[in-house]
Protein backbone atom coordinates (compact mmCIF):
# COMPACT_ATOMS: atom_id res chain seq x y z
CA UNK A 1 0.00 0.00 0.00
CA UNK A 2 1.11 3.48 -1.08
CA UNK A 3 1.96 5.49 2.03
CA UNK A 4 0.59 8.99 1.77
CA UNK A 5 3.20 11.91 2.00
CA UNK A 6 3.24 13.80 5.24
CA UNK A 7 3.81 17.31 5.68
CA UNK A 8 5.03 17.95 9.09
CA UNK A 9 5.71 20.76 10.70
CA UNK A 10 5.65 23.00 13.97
CA UNK A 11 2.85 25.85 14.38
CA UNK A 12 2.12 28.54 16.72
CA UNK A 13 -1.40 28.87 17.34
CA UNK A 14 -3.09 30.58 20.33
CA UNK A 15 0.67 30.95 21.79
CA UNK A 16 0.88 27.21 21.53
CA UNK A 17 3.40 25.50 19.64
CA UNK A 18 2.15 22.06 18.54
CA UNK A 19 3.14 19.97 15.76
CA UNK A 20 1.11 18.60 12.98
CA UNK A 21 0.87 16.22 10.15
CA UNK A 22 -0.87 16.91 7.10
CA UNK A 23 -1.58 14.22 4.53
CA UNK A 24 -3.88 14.18 1.37
CA UNK A 25 -6.13 16.76 -0.04
CA UNK A 26 -9.65 17.28 -0.12
CA UNK A 27 -12.18 18.46 2.25
CA UNK A 28 -10.60 18.73 5.83
CA UNK A 29 -10.66 15.82 8.22
CA UNK A 30 -9.50 16.81 11.68
CA UNK A 31 -7.76 13.35 13.03
CA UNK A 32 -7.09 13.60 17.11
CA UNK A 33 -5.08 10.60 18.37
CA UNK A 34 -5.64 8.42 21.45
CA UNK A 35 -2.87 9.18 24.46
CA UNK A 36 -0.63 6.29 22.65
CA UNK A 37 -1.05 7.93 19.27
CA UNK A 38 -1.21 4.56 17.82
CA UNK A 39 -3.15 5.77 15.31
CA UNK A 40 -0.60 7.90 13.30
CA UNK A 41 1.39 5.49 11.19
CA UNK A 42 -1.98 3.14 10.78
CA UNK A 43 -3.35 2.46 7.64
CA UNK A 44 -6.35 4.15 8.59
CA UNK A 45 -4.61 7.37 7.97
CA UNK A 46 -3.81 6.30 4.31
CA UNK A 47 -6.67 5.36 3.76
CA UNK A 48 -7.71 8.57 4.69
CA UNK A 49 -5.91 10.74 2.97
CA UNK A 50 -7.02 9.55 -0.58
CA UNK A 51 -9.91 11.74 -0.11
CA UNK A 52 -9.41 14.03 3.02
CA UNK A 53 -6.84 16.30 3.71
CA UNK A 54 -6.52 14.33 6.81
CA UNK A 55 -5.12 17.11 9.73
CA UNK A 56 -3.20 15.56 12.72
CA UNK A 57 -2.00 17.54 15.40
CA UNK A 58 -0.17 16.24 18.06
CA UNK A 59 -1.50 17.81 21.71
CA UNK A 60 0.30 19.67 23.93
CA UNK A 61 2.59 17.30 25.89
CA UNK A 62 2.44 14.55 23.46
CA UNK A 63 4.42 13.74 20.28
CA UNK A 64 6.67 16.31 20.02
CA UNK A 65 5.02 19.45 21.32
CA UNK A 66 5.90 20.96 24.31
CA UNK A 67 3.28 21.20 26.85
CA UNK A 68 2.76 24.70 28.63
CA UNK A 69 3.07 24.69 32.54
CA UNK A 70 -0.51 26.53 32.39
CA UNK A 71 -2.14 23.68 30.66
CA UNK A 72 -3.75 21.49 32.84
CA UNK A 73 -6.64 19.20 30.96
CA UNK A 74 -7.97 18.20 27.74
CA UNK A 75 -10.66 21.33 27.83
CA UNK A 76 -7.09 23.28 27.46
CA UNK A 77 -6.58 21.36 24.37
CA UNK A 78 -10.13 21.66 22.67
CA UNK A 79 -9.39 25.55 22.75
CA UNK A 80 -5.68 24.73 21.12
CA UNK A 81 -7.53 23.15 18.45
CA UNK A 82 -10.00 25.31 18.13
CA UNK A 83 -7.19 28.48 17.27
CA UNK A 84 -5.78 25.75 14.78
CA UNK A 85 -8.59 25.60 12.96
CA UNK A 86 -8.69 29.12 12.56
CA UNK A 87 -5.01 29.55 12.02
CA UNK A 88 -5.40 27.08 8.94
CA UNK A 89 -8.77 28.76 7.56
CA UNK A 90 -10.93 25.51 7.87
CA UNK A 91 -14.55 25.02 7.48
CA UNK A 92 -16.70 22.30 6.97
CA UNK A 93 -14.36 20.08 8.84
CA UNK A 94 -15.13 16.07 9.80
CA UNK A 95 -13.65 16.10 13.46
CA UNK A 96 -12.82 12.31 14.48
CA UNK A 97 -11.27 11.52 17.74
CA UNK A 98 -10.00 8.25 19.44
CA UNK A 99 -10.01 7.82 22.77
CA UNK A 100 -8.34 10.49 24.67
CA UNK A 101 -8.50 12.27 21.62
CA UNK A 102 -12.31 11.46 21.70
CA UNK A 103 -12.56 13.29 24.24
CA UNK A 104 -10.94 16.56 23.44
CA UNK A 105 -13.11 16.26 20.19
CA UNK A 106 -16.17 16.28 22.17
CA UNK A 107 -15.14 19.46 24.53
CA UNK A 108 -14.34 21.25 20.79
CA UNK A 109 -17.78 20.41 19.49
CA UNK A 110 -19.13 21.92 23.45
CA UNK A 111 -17.80 25.28 22.05
CA UNK A 112 -18.12 26.13 18.64
CA UNK A 113 -19.55 24.07 16.07
CA UNK A 114 -19.28 27.07 12.99
CA UNK A 115 -16.43 25.07 11.52
CA UNK A 116 -17.74 21.47 12.00
CA UNK A 117 -19.65 19.87 9.23
CA UNK A 118 -19.42 15.87 11.52
CA UNK A 119 -18.44 14.72 14.35
CA UNK A 120 -17.08 10.74 15.29
CA UNK A 121 -15.68 9.62 18.79
CA UNK A 122 -14.27 6.14 19.23
CA UNK A 123 -13.99 5.02 22.62
CA UNK A 124 -13.67 8.71 24.18
CA UNK A 125 -13.31 9.26 27.98
CA UNK A 126 -14.55 12.33 29.20
CA UNK A 127 -17.65 12.06 31.00
CA UNK A 128 -19.18 10.54 34.41
CA UNK A 129 -22.68 8.49 33.71
CA UNK A 130 -22.60 6.73 37.08
CA UNK A 131 -23.03 7.37 40.63
CA UNK A 132 -19.91 8.73 42.64
CA UNK A 133 -19.24 4.96 43.80
CA UNK A 134 -19.98 3.80 39.97
CA UNK A 135 -16.97 2.51 38.03
CA UNK A 136 -17.38 4.12 34.64
CA UNK A 137 -13.42 3.57 33.62
CA UNK A 138 -11.22 1.25 35.23
CA UNK A 139 -8.72 2.58 36.87
CA UNK A 140 -5.65 1.87 34.30
CA UNK A 141 -2.95 3.39 36.76
CA UNK A 142 -2.98 1.21 39.48
CA UNK A 143 -3.92 -2.33 37.68
CA UNK A 144 -1.32 -4.26 36.73
CA UNK A 145 -0.11 -3.93 32.68
CA UNK A 146 -1.10 -6.99 31.98
CA UNK A 147 -4.93 -6.30 33.15
CA UNK A 148 -4.80 -3.42 31.73
CA UNK A 149 -4.51 -4.48 28.47
CA UNK A 150 -6.31 -7.34 28.65
CA UNK A 151 -9.39 -4.42 28.97
CA UNK A 152 -8.03 -2.71 26.10
CA UNK A 153 -7.58 -5.32 23.67
CA UNK A 154 -9.92 -8.18 22.30
CA UNK A 155 -6.60 -9.63 21.49
CA UNK A 156 -4.06 -8.60 23.22
CA UNK A 157 -1.08 -9.60 20.66
CA UNK A 158 -2.62 -7.02 18.35
CA UNK A 159 -1.99 -3.95 21.34
CA UNK A 160 1.56 -5.55 21.97
CA UNK A 161 4.59 -3.07 21.16
CA UNK A 162 8.32 -3.41 20.57
CA UNK A 163 10.00 -1.11 22.76
CA UNK A 164 13.44 -2.79 22.31
CA UNK A 165 13.66 -1.79 19.21
CA UNK A 166 12.96 1.56 19.37
CA UNK A 167 15.56 4.47 19.58
CA UNK A 168 15.95 6.85 22.42
CA UNK A 169 14.18 9.75 20.91
CA UNK A 170 10.74 7.38 20.37
CA UNK A 171 11.18 6.39 23.59
CA UNK A 172 11.21 9.43 25.05
CA UNK A 173 7.63 10.40 23.29
CA UNK A 174 6.39 7.35 24.63
CA UNK A 175 7.32 8.07 28.04
CA UNK A 176 6.61 11.89 27.14
CA UNK A 177 2.35 10.75 26.57
CA UNK A 178 2.24 8.60 29.30
CA UNK A 179 3.07 11.16 31.77
CA UNK A 180 1.05 14.11 30.15
CA UNK A 181 -2.40 11.71 29.61
CA UNK A 182 -1.72 11.14 33.70
CA UNK A 183 -0.99 15.00 34.26
CA UNK A 184 -4.02 15.82 32.18
CA UNK A 185 -6.44 12.95 33.18
CA UNK A 186 -5.44 11.84 36.81
CA UNK A 187 -7.89 14.58 38.93
CA UNK A 188 -10.76 14.15 38.39
CA UNK A 189 -10.39 10.53 37.09
CA UNK A 190 -11.06 10.38 33.32
CA UNK A 191 -13.22 13.01 33.14
CA UNK A 192 -14.52 17.07 33.09
CA UNK A 193 -17.05 17.28 35.47
CA UNK A 194 -18.75 19.65 33.14
CA UNK A 195 -19.01 18.60 29.90
CA UNK A 196 -21.72 15.67 30.69
CA UNK A 197 -24.19 18.72 31.19
CA UNK A 198 -22.58 20.50 28.03
CA UNK A 199 -22.79 17.82 25.44
CA UNK A 200 -26.35 18.98 24.71
CA UNK A 201 -24.89 22.00 23.15
CA UNK A 202 -23.20 19.73 20.36
CA UNK A 203 -25.37 20.22 17.13
CA UNK A 204 -23.37 18.76 14.37
CA UNK A 205 -24.49 15.41 13.37
CA UNK A 206 -22.45 13.20 15.52
CA UNK A 207 -21.56 9.50 15.64
CA UNK A 208 -20.03 7.29 18.99
CA UNK A 209 -18.05 3.94 17.50
CA UNK A 210 -17.26 1.60 20.75
CA UNK A 211 -15.45 -1.50 20.47
CA UNK A 212 -17.86 -4.45 21.75
CA UNK A 213 -15.35 -6.21 24.40
CA UNK A 214 -13.59 -2.45 25.66
CA UNK A 215 -13.05 -3.41 29.31
CA UNK A 216 -11.70 0.23 30.03
CA UNK A 217 -14.88 1.97 28.96
CA UNK A 218 -17.62 -0.76 28.22
CA UNK A 219 -19.97 -0.41 25.47
CA UNK A 220 -22.96 0.42 28.13
CA UNK A 221 -20.93 3.78 28.71
CA UNK A 222 -20.19 4.47 25.25
CA UNK A 223 -24.41 4.24 24.38
CA UNK A 224 -24.84 6.23 27.64
CA UNK A 225 -22.69 8.77 26.46
CA UNK A 226 -23.87 8.63 22.36
CA UNK A 227 -27.30 9.43 24.85
CA UNK A 228 -26.16 12.72 25.96
CA UNK A 229 -25.82 13.95 22.42
CA UNK A 230 -28.75 15.39 20.29
CA UNK A 231 -28.81 12.88 17.45
CA UNK A 232 -26.18 11.10 18.26
CA UNK A 233 -26.28 8.06 16.49
CA UNK A 234 -24.05 4.74 18.04
CA UNK A 235 -22.32 1.73 16.65
CA UNK A 236 -20.48 -1.24 18.07
CA UNK A 237 -17.37 -3.10 16.38
CA UNK A 238 -17.71 -6.91 17.42
CA UNK A 239 -14.26 -8.32 18.63
CA UNK A 240 -12.63 -5.09 19.34
CA UNK A 241 -11.67 -3.52 22.81
CA UNK A 242 -10.70 0.03 23.23
CA UNK A 243 -9.42 0.57 19.49
CA UNK A 244 -11.31 -0.86 17.00
CA UNK A 245 -10.14 0.76 14.71
CA UNK A 246 -6.92 -0.78 14.91
CA UNK A 247 -7.94 -4.56 15.88
CA UNK A 248 -11.15 -4.73 13.31
CA UNK A 249 -9.68 -1.69 10.27
CA UNK A 250 -12.10 -2.99 7.85
CA UNK A 251 -15.15 -3.15 10.01
CA UNK A 252 -14.43 0.21 11.23
CA UNK A 253 -13.72 1.66 8.01
CA UNK A 254 -17.24 0.53 6.83
CA UNK A 255 -18.73 2.13 9.44
CA UNK A 256 -17.00 5.08 9.52
CA UNK A 257 -17.26 5.70 5.91
CA UNK A 258 -21.03 5.04 5.69
CA UNK A 259 -21.42 8.13 8.09
CA UNK A 260 -18.57 10.77 6.79
CA UNK A 261 -19.75 9.69 3.17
Amino acid sequence: MAVAEANTKTMKVGGVEIEVDIRGTGKPLLFLSSEEQLENASPLVDDLAKKYQVIIPSAPGFGRSPRPDWMTNPDDIAYVYLDLLATLGLNDVIVVGFSLGGWIAAEIATKDTRRISKLVLVDAYGVKIGGPFDVDIEDMWVLHPQKVAALKWHDVEKGKRDFASMNDDQLTVVAQNIETFARFCWEPYMHNPKLKRRLHRIDVPTLVVWGENDGLTKASYGKAYAGLIPGAKFETIAAAGHFPHIEQPEAFAKVLNGFIG
